[in-house]
């Protein structure tokens, strides 16, 4: 297995990581993810299944472009950090990608949080590892625009 292809994203809002972990369980809002060139953007999400603790809570999501897949919770500190696994993509990805993960982490710095996010992309071969480092340039754009737009709308409503 090739190693993944990583990146993150660092941003300050003005709210705390409880406040940013309740938007990310609020999947109402996942569409505010509008992706970014040829990356979709997301259409819709909702639980496929919810666990108590959160851990464990699988959402299925819905692209723009038609394609699917599946984000499982598999930490949850809402305070300092929570990680998504991505996985049951429908193809074309399906044939790539053995999974993506996801991991936020919060510091808290005075009212607000510094936020970084970061990636693991793992391609199910190295011939594809090549890929997922041009899908990494559109999805660093695409979060990079996502945690703009939420600390925009943070220091709006403060």
């Amino acid at each position: 297995m090739p190693g993944p292809v990583t990146f993150e994203c660092q941003t300050t809002i003005a709210l705390t990581g409880q406040q940013i972990s309740e938007q990310i369980l609020d999947l109402s809002r996942w569409p505010e993810f509008s992706g970014y060139g040829p990356l979709p953007g997301i259409k819709s999400a909702e639980f496929a299944e919810r666990t108590a603790d959160v851990v464990g809570t699988r959402i299925q999501v819905q692209n723009n472009d038609g394609s699917r897949h599946v984000e499982q919770i598999t930490e949850w500190d809402p305070e300092r950090t929570l990680c998504l696994q991505f996985g049951d993509f429908t193809p074309p990805l399906s044939v790539l990608a053995d999974k993506f993960v996801e991991r936020w982490e919060f510091q808290a710095v005075g009212t607000q949080t510094d936020v970084t996010r970061s990636f693991e992309l793992h391609a199910r071969s190295w011939l594809f590892r090549p890929i997922f480092q041009i899908v990494a340039l559109f999805l660093r754009r695409a979060i990079a625009r996502h945690l703009n737009a939420m600390r925009d709308e943070a220091q709006n409503d403060s």
